[in-house]
């Protein structure tokens, strides 16, 4: 795989990164105190190299957000705090999901329907909301969730193995969303059962591959951001020695265009929010099939 090379804080990939990574910081996924994956990880979770790696990582210590030790990894000193000015700009184009989620949150009803591959970043950002809600920060009413994922009957055009035949790596993406879609039940789960919010989640599979990812938020704001299709070795989480040569997406980091549903019917925005919603509830109920224990 080919990275734009720069300065120390420079290209494209390098870019992507620090984004994704300060928007991991951001959502709950690291913690003050708490220790970043291993370099070789991140490099596998990004598709980059480990220079492009150590070069973010070396420019986060530099603005305080982490401290690097030799032999000890990288530990979380503070993260991101507060709406961003680009989550919270009133025009469209690029945006966070965090800022727009905080505020969606802090409404009396509140809906989200996401379709993604994994659910990965929806989890994190869903147990940063409940974090909230439990601390009593915010208190909404009613939360109704609507998560589409890719249908686990057949294979996908991605993630897989380029050889046909060998069906590890979309195995590695079955467990990954099995995994986060079991997580967020227990989190919705474990919300009810405190009796604090009226919540739904219900989950239904598709046989689509996804091309984008997309998050309506009360129905009045979206974001939406292609994948990004890559080749790269993928190690396996049981056997680290053994890669294998993938076709993969870039999702972590990738950017995310925001959208709203203003009052001119026929402005350009409005006009991509009706058209992606539309998909999205056409695809939910002639192709989507309820997943059970959702």
């Amino acid at each position: 795989m080919t990275e734009s090379r720069g300065s120390e804080s420079g290209g494209r990939e390098f870019a992507r990164v620090e984004t994704a990574l300060l928007e991991q910081l951001s959502n709950g996924t690291y913690h003050p105190g708490g220790l970043l994956r291993p370099q070789r990880e991140l490099a596998d979770e990004f598709g980059v190299s480990r220079d492009t790696v150590q070069r973010v990582l070396r420019q986060l210590a530099k603005q305080g957000w982490i401290e690097a030790r030799q032999g000890s990894g990288s530990r979380v000193l503070k993260v991101p705090v507060g709406p961003s000015v680009e989550g919270r700009s009133t025009r469209p184009g690029r945006a966070s999901l965090r800022p727009l989620i905080d505020a969606a949150f802090e409404q009396p009803t509140v809906s989200l329907d996401v379709f993604s591959l994994t659910s990965e970043t929806f989890y994190s950002h869903l147990n940063v909301q409940i974090g909230r809600i439990n601390e009593r920060e915010i208190a909404p009413d009613r939360l109704t969730i609507r998560l589409m994922l890719p249908s686990e009957d057949q294979t996908l055009a991605y993630p897989r193995a380029v050889a046909a035949d060998d069906l590890r790596i979309w195995e590695r993406w079955r467990d990954m969303a099995r995994r986060h879609c079991n997580q967020s039940r227990a989190l919705i789960g474990d919300l009810r059962a405190k009796g604090k919010v009226d919540a739904t989640l219900t989950i239904r599979r598709v046989p689509l591959t996804p091309q984008f990812k997309l998050y309506v938020l009360n129905d009045t704001e979206m974001l939406h951001g292609p994948y990004e299709v890559i080749r790269r070795t993928i190690a396996l989480e049981d056997d680290a020695r053994t890669e294998i040569e993938a076709l993969d997406v870039l999702g972590l980091g990738s950017p995310l265009s925001y959208h709203r549903r203003e009052d001119e019917a026929d402005s350009h925005d409005t006009t991509f929010f009706a058209g992606q919603q539309g998909w999205f509830e056409s695809c939910w109920e002639m192709l989507g099939v309820e997943e059970d224990g959702a």
